[in-house]
């Protein structure tokens, strides 16, 4: 089966390759693969950027598909179920965290798409427990969305917590941020996105998609804004989704005292200079966030089954796995929203 596959470190080393079809065992069910998105960590991988320290290795772990095999320890989930998956693949099951099922932090686990064999194929394997059903009224396009929504609701319903009427900055409009404003607002909030100008088209979806109040930084006072629609106070919360510490020193100032500030976005350094003085003297709560865990699936697709996340809006382009190159060159120039593999 073709796959596609970082080979070894440094810059590309992406190449299209024939691999062995996976083989079910113990708890492994075996998943034919609809739609795979591409992450902006898949992007990260094919720059380069993140040290792999298990190549080669078949990328894509935000993924849809049909069960066609199931292993012997299998219970509950069934040949020709519709599935996504969590990106969890293995842990060591005896630390605290894994007995939490905050699987996230085990330093022992193995994940799907970056330690072992990912979706940008026909067949994956996952373990039982990391598959999720699919509710019927959600296609396998809009499923494939439920890691990156995971993440979301991860951040917005289990790092913190949001009441109707609180008032919420979400910093960067990029599909995390689209994501995180969708469910803020499910939640209850008015959402000020924050963007700057070569954002146009993602602001201008956030817009259409029903995100309250839209600004590009480059052109409108942030501060302006918020500080009038909070009467002078801050924003209740607010959620970085783009790793640019100018945004995130911007925007310290501008949240409410005894407020949350939670951290999504990713940094391209490990040290950066933060405006501590503003989370010291205001009280802040600054709340790191690393992707998801068990319960924030089941948080993702209740939202995708009521339909509160526009997903037809988001995916804005379809690859055959045979143009995964073109699709990740599409990502990497920044005019899609959403970009999907179809396997």
């Amino acid at each position: 089966m073709l796959a596609a596959v970082k080979t070894k470190s440094g810059y590309d080393n992406l190449e299209l390759l024939e691999v062995d079809e996976p083989k079910v065992y113990g708890d492994k069910v075996k998943i034919e693969v609809a739609f795979t998105g591409i992450c902006g960590s898949d992007i990260h991988t094919f720059k380069g950027e993140y040290n792999s320290k298990n190549l080669p290795v078949t990328l894509g772990h935000e993924f849809s598909g049909v069960v066609v095999e199931i292993g012997e320890d299998v219970k509950n989930i069934k040949v020709g179920d519709r599935v996504t998956s969590e990106t969890t693949f293995e842990t060591c099951n005896e630390c605290i965290y894994c007995k939490s099922k905050d699987y996230n932090l085990c330093s022992s686990r193995k994940g799907i798409g970056t330690q072992v064999n990912g979706s940008m194929t026909k067949f994956v394997l996952s373990r039982e427990e990391s598959c999720h059903v699919i509710p019927n009224n959600v296609t396998l396009e809009a499923a494939s969305l439920s890691e990156p929504l995971a993440c979301c609701t991860h951040a917005v319903m289990e790092k913190t917590s949001i009441k109707e009427g609180d008032i919420v900055l979400v910093i960067g409009p990029g599909p995390i941020g689209l994501l995180t404003s969708q469910v803020a607002k499910a939640n209850g909030a008015k959402v000020i996105l924050s963007g700057i100008t070569k954002d146009k088209q993602r602001l201008d979806l956030a817009k259409e998609i029903g995100i309250d109040i839209v600004v590009d930084t480059l052109q409108e006072d942030l501060a302006e804004t918020i500080f009038r629609e909070t009467k002078g106070y801050g924003v209740d919360k607010a959620f970085d989704c783009s790793g640019s510490i100018v945004a995130i020193n911007s925007a310290l100032p501008l949240v409410k005292k005894k407020g949350d500030f939670v951290q999504i976005g990713l940094f391209a350094e490990k040290y950066n200079l933060i405006d501590q003085e503003s989370i010291i003297q205001r009280e802040l709560r600054y709340i790191g966030c690393r992707s998801q865990k068990p319960s924030s699936w089941k948080l993702a697709l209740d939202l995708l089954k009521r339909e509160k996340i526009a997903t037809d809006k988001m995916i804005t382009k379809i690859f055959n796995i045979e143009d995964t190159r073109k699709a990740f060159e599409t990502v990497m120039a920044g005019n899609e929203i959403k970009v999907l593999i179809k396997s």
